[in-house]
C-alpha cells in the first residue's frame, strides 16, 4: 500500500475517530501493527487553531510516519488554509472529512453533508490539493441516503482532483451505523477509478478483513471501533492475512502492560485531570466482556486521579489472573464511533 511517497508497512489503517484517535492511541495502534492511523478531525476555521484542543490534535511529536491529519469544513479557501497550516505543523498526509454523519457536523454542511453538493466537493478537493505539496486523501460514505448514493461519481471527482487515496465507509449518512455495510458499492468504486481504495465498515476480525479485501478488491481496510480496547487486532489481522492462521489471544499480563502504558501516555499527553477523564472510556473498552468488569467500570468512573486508576486496574487484573491467564474479549462493532461523539468542528 502506497500513498504518495509513503510505502505503508501493510494495508491496515486506523479510522479517524473524534475523541479517540489522539496521538497516544495512534501510536499504540501503529506499535500493534497498523500501517497508518488518521488523526481526529481538525477544524478548518483558523480562529480555532490556537485553542488547546486544536494544538493538541496537531501535535505529532515522536509519532511514527506517515503522519496523517484529517481536516473538516465546507469552505474551499478555509480548507486549503487548514491543509497548509497542518502541513506546516508536521502533517505528511492531509485527509479530508466527507464521511462524518454527526448532526452537528452535517448541520454546518461539513462531513457527509458535502456529498449532496458535488460541485462544492470538487472545489474543496482542488483547493486543498493545490495548497500543499504533500499527498491528500479523502474519506466518504456511499452517499447521503439510499436514494442518493453517489460514491462512484465522487470517487471520479476525487481522482480527477488529485486525491491519492479514497477511504469509503460502506453506508450512507442516513444509515448511520445500522444495517450491513455495502461492500458491493465499494467494489463498484474500486472498479471505476485507479486510485487506492480503502474499505471501511464492520471489520471486526481477521476473517472479516480478508473477506472484505476479497469481495471489494480494495487495496486496504480501515478499522474503527473494533480497535477500541483491542489495539492488537492489527497484529492479529496482519498475521492472519500473511499466514492464514491465528495468533493466540493476549494474556492477562500483556493486556495489563499495554493498557497501563496507554493510560500513562494519556495522562502525560492531556495532563493529570483531563487525562484521568479521557482514560475512563479506554479502560471501559479494554475490560468490556471480562468477568466482573461491569462493577469495575462503574467504580472506575468515580475515581478522580491517575494514581487511583492505576491501583484499581492492578487489583482488577490481579484478580483476573488468578482465574485465567488468558482473556476472552467481546469484539465491538466497527465504524467511526468517534464521529457519533464528534464534539463539533470547534473541538
Amino acid at each position: 500500500m502506497k500513498i504518495g511517497p509513503y510505502v505503508l508497512r501493510n494495508n491496515l489503517v486506523v479510522a479517524p475517530m473524534a475523541g479517540v484517535t489522539d496521538r497516544p492511541f495512534r501510536q499504540l495502534c501503529k506499535q500493534m501493527g497498523a500501517g497508518m492511523a488518521v488523526s481526529e478531525m481538525v477544524a478548518s476555521n483558523s480562529l480555532l487553531w490556537g485553542s488547546e484542543k486544536t494544538r493538541r490534535r496537531a501535535d505529532h511529536t515522536g509519532e511514527v510516519e506517515p503522519k496523517s491529519v484529517q481536516i473538516a469544513g465546507a469552505d474551499p479557501k478555509m480548507m486549503a488554509e487548514a491543509a497548509k497550516y497542518n502541513a506546516d505543523q508536521g502533517a505528511q498526509i492531509i485527509d479530508i472529512n466527507m464521511g462524518c454523519p454527526a448532526k452537528k457536523v452535517c448541520n454546518v454542511m461539513a462531513g457527509s453533508a458535502l456529498l449532496q453538493n458535488e460541485p462544492l466537493v470538487q472545489q474543496i478537493l482542488e483547493a486543498v490539493v493545490g495548497a500543499v505539496n504533500i499527498p491528500v486523501t479523502l474519506k466518504i460514505r456511499t452517499g447521503w441516503d439510499r436514494s442518493h448514493k453517489n460514491a462512484i461519481s465522487v470517487a471520479r471527482i476525487a481522482e480527477a482532483s488529485g486525491i491519492q487515496a479514497l477511504a469509503i465507509h460502506g453506508r450512507t449518512r442516513a444509515c448511520g451505523y445500522t444495517g450491513d455495510a455495502e461492500y458491493e458499492t465499494i467494489a463498484a468504486v474500486k472498479a471505476a477509478v485507479g486510485i487506492p481504495i480503502i474499505a471501511n465498515g464492520d471489520i471486526t476480525s481477521p476473517e472479516k478483513a480478508r473477506y472484505v479485501l476479497e469481495v471489494t478488491g480494495a487495496d486496504a481496510v480501515m478499522i474503527g471501533r473494533a480497535a477500541q480496547g483491542r489495539p492488537w487486532i492489527f497484529r492479529e489481522i496482519e498475521h492472519f492475512l500473511a499466514t492464514g492462521s491465528h495468533l493466540p489471544p493476549p494474556e492477562v499480563e500483556e493486556i495489563r502492560r499495554v493498557m497501563l502504558a496507554h493510560l500513562i501516555d494519556l495522562h502525560e499527553f492531556y495532563g493529570p485531570e483531563r487525562g484521568a477523564k479521557v482514560a475512563r472510556k479506554h479502560i471501559s473498552w479494554y475490560t468490556k466482556g471480562l468477568v466482573g468488569s461491569a462493577a469495575f467500570r462503574r467504580d472506575m468512573n468515580l475515581l478522580p486521579t491517575a494514581e487511583a486508576q492505576y491501583q484499581a486496574i492492578s487489583q482488577f487484573f490481579d484478580t483476573l489472573a488468578e482465574v485465567d491467564s488468558r482473556l476472552a474479549y467481546v469484539p465491538a462493532e466497527d465504524g467511526e464511533a468517534g464521529d457519533d461523539n464528534a464534539e463539533s468542528l470547534a473541538a
